[in-house]
């Protein structure tokens, strides 16, 4: 499921406990973990703490489902409030700079150093950066996803175009687009999350990667996006949704997957996430991401974090357990998701994993590959994302010239980054 931001504080969000056998007798809990999971990730979740509270009877989790990863961060700062924080939450990459700025939340920075043996340089640098703000270390890599391209070959083969490449330019991305299309709408080329949320951010910041751009400039004081690779990327998406019209803009309720199942999508920018929800009669194939400079795709890593200062120490071995790579690559073997650590690729079980989830290969090459810059963790980054958020949605809809939206646009985050 892709990321949204998360925004307005709610309080009074009752905590129900999963429907799982992970849920110890009252005073020998060690920890809770909250968590928004369902279905596959749940009940792999609810495995894992089963063994570890049969072989640990003094350290037993407590897993609770606090109603969905969505409105993780709100039920969090809820918690605050009423002065029952959970020991460690599930939270979304985008609330690291809210929640590490809160005295609550545990820095564990420390903790890592004095642990050798967790290894951290094994993650990928990816979930690395996601868990740390200006140099400490506040979440524990929770679950890493990146952006690629997925097609359906039956499409690809009836418009007579070739299937795409590792060399794949804009250019021929934009071309097979308009092959794939009806402009009376009936068959769209690509989808686009347009809801002006961090769904549509996070997809133009791949675009302005690849053009060679950045977010802001190196030191997070003023917007970089207003710039040729800017531009270039803001018109090849004006051109193709308004000229071409060759892009379904998908509100928000991701019905670009359902476009897809029917045969009336031809391409998405998706992560894995959306591969099991593909049905088993469409014949698909997966893609890096087609490039004007480069190949850069975008990773959205979500983090375990502590806010039960007093608990670290109960919480560790646990955490350490679950985050070990022959644990984890269990787990994703379970879900489909991918791995966090290197090292998990070297492992025996590793081959049995790429047999159940084959385009996993193709993802996990572009977490080493393709993923070079990430989303800077700074206070300021959800106003940011509003705002471009906006522009890119006005750009999509025919409605603001991609020139001006983007000056607009720099123009109101500078003010953001100045404190204004």
């Amino acid at each position: 499921m892709l990321r949204r931001l998360l925004a307005l504080l709610t309080t009074g969000i009752v905590l129900a406990s999963t429907a799982c056998s992970a849920h110890p007798a009252a005073g020998s809990v060690a920890l809770t973990l909250w968590h928004g999971y369902t279905e596959q990730e749940s009940d792999a979740l609810a495995k894992l703490a089963d063994r570890w509270n049969g072989e640990h009877p003094d350290q037993k989790v407590e897993l609770v489902f606090d109603g969905g990863n969505d409105t993780a961060l709100q039920k969090t700062l809820a918690s605050f409030v009423a002065g029952n924080p959970p020991t460690v939450a599930y939270e979304f990459g985008s609330s690291i700079t809210p929640l590490a700025a809160r005295s609550e939340t545990a820095d564990l920075t420390d903790l890592i150093k004095a642990n050798p043996d967790f290894a951290w340089d094994d993650f990928f640098p990816a979930v690395r950066d996601a868990a740390t703000v200006n140099g400490h270390i506040y979440g524990l890599p929770a679950l890493v996803d990146n952006l690629a391209l997925v097609y359906n070959k039956k499409l690809f083969t009836e418009a007579g175009l070739s299937m795409p490449t590792a060399e794949w330019t804009w250019d021929d991305f934009r071309t097979a687009a308009k092959r794939l299309s009806d402009r009376d709408g009936t068959r769209y080329g690509w989808a686009y999350v347009n809801d002006g949320s961090e769904d549509t951010v996070w997809r133009y910041l791949a675009l302005l990667w690849q053009a060679g751009g950045d977010l802001l400039t190196a030191d997070n004081t003023k917007a970089a996006f207003d710039s040729p690779a800017g531009l270039q990327a803001a018109k090849l998406l004006r051109d193709m949704a308004v000229t071409d019209k060759s892009v379904f803009l998908d509100q928000g309720d991701q019905q670009y997957l359902n476009l897809f199942n029917s045969g009336r999508l031809g391409m998405m920018w998706t992560g894995p996430w959306d591969l099991s929800g593909i049905n088993e009669d469409v014949n698909y194939g997966v893609q890096i991401l087609p490039g004007k400079v480069n190949h850069a795709t975008i990773a959205g890593p979500d983090n375990f974090m502590l806010f039960d200062k007093s608990a670290q120490q109960r919480a560790w071995p646990f955490l350490q357990w679950l985050l070990s790579p022959e644990i984890h690559l269990e787990y994703a073997t379970e879900t489909g998701h991918l791995p966090l650590r290197q090292s998990e690729q070297t492992l025996s079980g590793y081959p049995a994993y790429q047999q159940k989830y084959p385009a996993s290969r193709l993802f996990v090459d572009n977490l080493s590959d393709n993923v070079a810059k990430t989303r800077p963790n700074i206070p300021q980054y959800p106003e940011i994302s509003q705002v471009l958020g906006s522009a890119i949605q006005g750009v999509l809809l025919g409605q603001t010239d991609p020139d001006d939206a983007l000056t607009e646009a720099g123009a109101a985050v500078d003010k953001i980054l100045a404190g204004g």
